[in-house]
């Protein structure tokens, strides 16, 4: 791979100046912001890459960017995502999230570490692979989508419209790059997620405070509401909610006997003096990867801005994620919410749904498992560690498991210290070379 190596070497200032193009376009999925111009960018360049690109507009929807390039026995399918979370709050930021700075080796942007930098780092190798050995040694296909941060809420119909524009031996998901004790891993799977939000409404328009003696307060009943779902032992309340949950298999558990402990670590970057129910090691790992969750995302009501004022507010909302493990389904939970609140005297609750998606996994020996882990080693000279599944959530479900189809993480720029969805959002450059390199190893031992 020496000559794919020097090829990079050559151009990396080209490929830096062509991620900050693109990282400069906002693509805000949740505000509507940027969207069709961040497809058309990505379809222009696949299109340069030399694949053949379709840009797929469904009604309501983000466009889905779908290009292929090459050819061989071997079909491998590569998922990103062009979207990114919204760079809220803005004064947190220490430069404009926008606009791409390169401080200390790291270069701080929104969507940097999710998913611009990994999306740009695969087209580029892809790039290098061509210009050194002229032809690619598998078919390799792009599904690039637009909504990911919003739940993927209309990529499940379009798998379902085109599935023969998905089916292949493997698929190299989004995500990629070290754990807390900078050792590369592997993901082989991920949680599903409903995600609600509640509304309380009380009279027509805020009021004076001084009017809580006759009238209800939506803050007060919505917090009433909210302390029926879980208990201080973190278990969900919900009747019938862990009816479906999957328990890990003796192989998963193994799998987990393999991961390195890292509660140190992570205990120090998340600023905390011990995790919920004082769990550590492989304890913690169980329950972080295999057990569902349900989690206030947000609460907003009334004032809330400096000093004091005085309000009775009309109105209460709590933004809900339910993180959901085999063989639990999203529309379950939502019906199993809807009777939970009614049966506490909360019907007059809304409920409303946002994005949706079940849970995916996938066999950790599986070829294209087994080919990431050899580019592994050569690029980074260590042991990937092997994760069954994933904490976080994708459309792995329609993309890959739907269709039999195996996954993998990898060739991947994240780090403990990415700040990914917060402010500050970082990569380390020098992750981001060696994530290129890793993919043309890939590519290798892929096809091979």
């Amino acid at each position: 791979m020496d000559r794919f190596d020097a090829h990079i070497e050559e151009n990396k200032g080209r490929y830096f100046d062509e991620l900050c193009a693109l990282l400069r376009q906002p693509s805000i999925a949740a505000q509507g912001i940027g969207i069709e111009e961040t497809a058309t960018l990505v379809a222009q360049r696949l299109e340069r890459l030399g694949a053949q690109v379709q840009v797929f507009h469904m009604p309501g929807a983000a466009p889905v960017v779908y290009g292929s390039i090459g050819h061989g026995n071997r079909t491998l399918l590569i998922y990103d995502h062009y979207d990114v979370q919204p760079p809220e709050p803005l004064d947190l930021w220490h430069s404009p999230p926008f606009e791409p700075m390169l401080r200390d080796g790291k270069l701080y942007a929104r969507g940097v570490a999710d998913n611009k930098g990994n999306l740009m780092l695969r087209i580029q190798a892809i790039e290098s692979w061509l210009a050194v050995y002229g032809a690619l040694p598998c078919r390799v296909n792009f599904l690039i989508e637009g909504e990911e941060e919003i739940g993927s809420i209309n990529l499940e119909a379009f798998c379902q419209s085109h599935p023969d524009l998905l089916r292949a031996d493997g698929c190299l998901w989004e995500t990629g790059g070290v754990n807390a004790l900078e050792q590369p891993t592997i993901m082989c799977g991920a949680k599903g997620i409903c995600y609600v939000e509640l509304v309380v409404r009380g009279a027509s328009h805020d009021l004076h405070s001084a009017n809580a003696t006759m009238v209800p307060n939506p803050a007060w009943r919505l917090t009433w509401a909210l302390a029926t779902l879980k208990a201080p032992d973190e278990r969900v309340l919900i009747p019938g909610f862990y009816d479906r949950v999957r328990p890990p298999s003796a192989a998963d558990m193994a799998a987990l006997e393999r991961i390195p402990p890292d509660d140190e670590e992570l205990l120090a970057d998340f600023g905390i003096p011990q995790f919920l129910g004082g769990l550590r090691g492989i304890e913690r790992l169980k329950a972080h990867l295999f057990n569902p969750t349900c989690t206030i995302c947000g609460l907003i009501s009334g004032y809330t801005g400096e000093g004091s004022k005085t309000v009775l507010p009309s109105e209460a909302r709590a933004k809900i994620d339910f993180r959901l493990v085999p063989d639990m389904d999203p529309a379950d939970v939502v019906a199993a919410l809807r009777r939970h609140l009614d049966a506490h005297g909360f019907d007059d609750i809304a409920i409303i749904e946002y994005g949706h998606e079940k849970p995916g996994r996938s066999d950790p020996d599986s070829h294209v498992v087994r080919a990431m882990a050899t580019a592994i080693r050569a690029t980074y000279h260590k042991e990937p560690i092997i994760y069954p599944t994933m904490a976080g959530t994708g459309p792995v479900y329609p993309v890959c498991t739907a269709l039999g189809t195996p996954m993998t993480s990898g060739c991947g720029t994240g780090y403990q210290g990415a700040l990914v969805h917060a402010p500050n959002e970082n990569i380390r450059l020098d992750d981001y070379w060696t994530a290129i390199r890793c993919m043309g190893a890939f590519l290798q031992a892929f096809a091979a």
